[in-house]
């Protein structure tokens, strides 16, 4: 083994920095042992709670490719629907709360149409409680939200957007058309003038209303702290509150990204709450026991961090 070694030491200088040899190279020493440094260990730091694991490497190209597919048919099916049923509005100009049914049938059949792209299971509960005239509210993390309540909502209700919808190429413009409302969240004074004038434009055409109470979609599925607007358009039509569950959405087709995921949706209608005995001094009260329910029906992944 010393005449190996030796050989080998004297074939490659390389080596020279691993053996404690004399300089006298025709005497060469065994080599000492090595000494193996022990490896680090790796700390792998866990994630955020809060934060949303995007697992899109571990789904292939070719999921990519599907998704993409999916996305860009759902495109231009919305488009298609929506030039159509703006064409059936323009015709409806004279008659408003035909074009609210007529924006109501469109939501039907694009939301539908879109679920079905999509291709996600999808569980719906508590359809009891989705044929009543009433304010319906919904959480709100994904694009999927919007198809869902369009597609589910009763047949006379009117939505609440931002007034920048307008600007949407053809929905935007369907939207007005439909007489569905716009507030301006800029301006906290113009946007509870708003939430009045919808109030009676509800109360006084037996309509239904849908609003998302979290004001703007969550990133990562877990819910988001309640706006006050449900409930002063409660106190001021008297309507019961029905509220929407929808679970699963976020993994399916998260905010800001452009892959779809056939993950399992389930939509749960929950009871009404009556809003006949609220009184304008507990409105936080009923705001916080509102989003409690939802707190209460949500999966854990989807509860907000305390």
């Amino acid at each position: 083994m010393d005449s190996t070694v030796g050989g080998s030491f004297l074939r490659n200088r390389r080596f020279d920095s691993f053996f404690n040899t004399s300089s006298d190279s025709s005497n060469v020493k065994e080599p000492p042992k090595f000494t193996v440094k022990k490896k680090e260990e790796v700390v792998f730091k866990p994630r955020a709670e809060n934060e949303y694991v995007d697992d899109d490497d571990g789904d292939g190209w070719f999921c990519a490719l599907i998704s993409c597919v999916r996305i860009v048919t759902c495109f231009v099916t919305m488009m298609i629907t929506t030039l159509i049923w703006a064409l059936i509005m323009f015709l409806l100009l004279p008659w408003p709360f035909e074009r609210i049914r007529q924006g109501n049938v469109y939501g039907h059949v694009t939301g539908r149409l879109l679920m079905w792209i999509l291709g996600n299971p999808i569980k719906i509960e508590g359809t009891e409680f989705s044929n009543k005239r009433a304010i319906y509210i919904s959480n709100h993390a994904s694009p999927i939200d919007i198809f869902l309540v369009m597609w589910l909502t009763p047949t006379g209700t009117v939505g609440i957007a931002k007034k920048e919808i307008i600007w949407y190429p053809l929905f935007g413009q369907l939207y007005v058309l439909a007489k569905h409302i716009r507030i301006d969240r800029s301006n906290p004074t113009a946007a509870i003038q708003s939430m009045k004038q919808a109030a009676q434009a509800i109360v006084k055409n037996n309509l239904s209303l849908i609003i998302f109470p979290e004001g703007t979609r969550s990133k990562n599925g877990r819910l988001l702290p309640f706006k006050k607007g449900f409930v002063h358009l409660a106190l001021q039509s008297r309507l019961p509150i029905v509220p929407i569950v929808l679970t699963g959405t976020h993994r399916a087709w998260r905010k800001g990204s452009l892959h779809v995921r056939p993950t399992p949706i389930n939509v749960k209608y929950l009871p009404s709450i009556s809003t006949h005995d609220w009184t304008a001094d507990n409105i936080d009260d009923y705001t916080k026991r509102v989003h409690d329910i939802y707190v209460k029906n949500l999966p854990e992944p989807q509860k907000p961090l305390l």
